[in-house]
């Protein structure tokens, strides 16, 4: 039976929601002193109006204070899933008033890109655009990767019960600490320890590729926010074909595989325990599926006669396999170039996108713990043909400590996959209606779904609206693995079938 929201039940989400609000509009001040840092006059306004504008419906959603602040659980998740709604058209005003987008539309499109860690991009002439826009496009990835509801935890609710609900509601279902507050901030620790790295990295080569120290710093930054969150915006047009540099490729593929791999994972390196980087289910099927896929790309790149050489086909397939697998989008061949690959090479890429890198990371998709899982319940079935009629088959799994396999463990990772196949086709479906031929459409509607950033072409500012509308949906229910939304679509139901 369904239980009709009360009116405090709205006051406490729109109290969360006004948080948030107040917080994005804070996140507002780094561009806004980037802008005046390089004397860009125009987009310090627009980061001012923008900012205003989401101090007044902080103010607006949070003028009616609740009589108790504690979160139910499914309070947690609708305020999870909206805030990032909420985040998008907040995020958009800037963008739009840039006068890189062609409609409001487009704009959101992009702020949901950015902090669905997608990287599909609709921006007009990204390459003369102002550092402020620039520098925002790419926290807004950095956000996002991190988690607009894990910021919260870390500066506003963390005395507040029922907290994990809006963790949980974020599609991050494992506590690395006793409790999500701490949590969240070793995922700030991590965090900031790879951007120092990251940065410096890049910094470096692109002072060795000529780039001034102003420009390499600010290029480093951009690109390690986008590498990291597994997000895929780059400052310039070209992506990482731009710099023509295999030392810029070998940095940004560790940055962005680091991005990829659990959090909880991390820890336990961290913490000395290495080995769990071999024994863990979910790296050994991360490590399988890369290998599968990228075995797939070559082969197809292999009968093409664009590539020159085996080199060049390992340096150019493995990266974009590898950036598709960790749901990152850094592309370093030409959007004309990628749609010219054969139908097997691009199969691979669709598989790798789809599958996605591992759960508790910035990485979207189906995640290679569920298809481990799946792959396991599966075996344990064949087993279980030939096992005695008496005989019982025990399957045991290595995540974090070795656990026994259970039935609803199965059947909650393949209710997810069978979901995100779902969500793929009918993106698919959509790119068909709208003229284009089906693999391209897969593609698409996968890198979109699968918040990757990948595209062949379909993606600009002059396709349909239905389609853009299409993929902005896909990113924000891929982005939540469903949860959010369902909860959202039953907590709108119960208002009229609720008692």
């Amino acid at each position: 039976m369904l239980i009709k929201p009360q009116k405090e039940d709205f006051k406490v989400i729109s109290y969360y929601l006004g948080k948030i609000s107040c917080g994005l509009a804070i996140t507002m001040l780094l561009p806004l002193l980037a802008a005046f840092g390089y004397q860009e006059w125009a987009p310090a306004f627009d980061f001012i109006s923008g900012a205003g504008v989401a101090l007044i419906v902080g103010c607006l959603l949070t003028i009616n204070q609740p009589k108790r602040t504690d979160l139910s659980w499914s309070n947690g998740i609708v305020v999870a899933g909206l805030s990032w709604l909420l985040a998008m058209v907040l995020a958009a005003v800037p963008l739009f008033l840039s006068g890189h987008f062609g409609s409001f539309l487009d704009s959101l499109f992009e702020a949901m890109s950015g902090f669905a860690t997608t990287g599909l991009s609709l921006t007009r002439d990204v390459d003369h655009m102002a550092q402020s826009y620039n520098l925002w496009r790419h926290f807004t990835q950095f956000l996002g990767g991190q988690g607009i509801v894990v910021i919260a935890l870390t500066f506003f609710v963390a005395k507040t019960s029922g907290v994990f609900s809006l963790y949980v509601g974020e599609a991050r279902d494992e506590k690395i600490l006793p409790n999500v507050v701490s949590t969240a901030r070793f995922i700030w620790l991590v965090t900031f320890v790879y951007l120092f790295l990251g940065v410096a990295s890049l910094t470096i080569i692109g002072l060795q590729l000529g780039l001034s120290t102003m420009r390499s710093f600010f290029h480093g930054l951009c690109i390690f926010m986008a590498s990291w969150d597994t997000g895929g915006f780059s400052p310039q047009s070209q992506s990482i074909l731009y710099y023509h540099s295999l030392s810029y490729e070998t940095v940004t593929f560790f940055i962005f595989f680091s991005g990829s791999i659990n959090f909880g994972l991390h820890y336990l390196i961290w913490s000395g325990r290495r080995r769990e980087l071999w024994r863990d289910l979910e790296t050994r099927t991360y490590l399988f599926t890369i290998a599968t896929t990228a075995f797939l790309v070559l082969v197809g790149l292999t009968q093409l006669v664009s590539f020159p050489n085996l080199p060049s086909i390992f340096r150019i397939g493995f990266y974009q396999v590898l950036s598709g697998h960790t749901g990152t989008g850094f592309m370093t061949v030409t959007t004309k170039q990628f749609s010219q690959w054969n139908d097997l090479s691009l199969l691979g890429i669709i598989l790798a996108m789809a599958i996605g890198g591992c759960t508790s990371s910035t990485a979207g998709a189906i995640k290679t713990l569920r298809i481990g899982v799946v792959a396991k319940g599966l075996w344990r079935q064949v087993k279980t043909v030939f096992t005695p009629e008496q005989g019982m088959v025990i399957e045991k799994v290595h995540h974090f400590r070795d656990t026994v396999l259970e039935d609803k463990q199965v059947q909650a990772a393949g209710l997810v996959v069978i979901a995100y196949i779902f969500l793929y086709l009918l993106g698919a479906i959509m790119g068909i209606l709208c003229g284009h031929p089906f693999l391209s459409a897969l593609f698409e509607s996968v890198s979109a779904a699968a918040n990757v950033g990948h595209t062949i072409g379909i993606t600009s500012p002059a396709m349909p609206n239905l389609l853009k509308v299409t993929y902005i949906l896909q990113m924000w229910v891929g982005r939540f693995e469903f949860l959010a939304t369902f909860v959202i679509f039953g907590f709108i139901a119960s208002l009229f079938k609720g008692k």
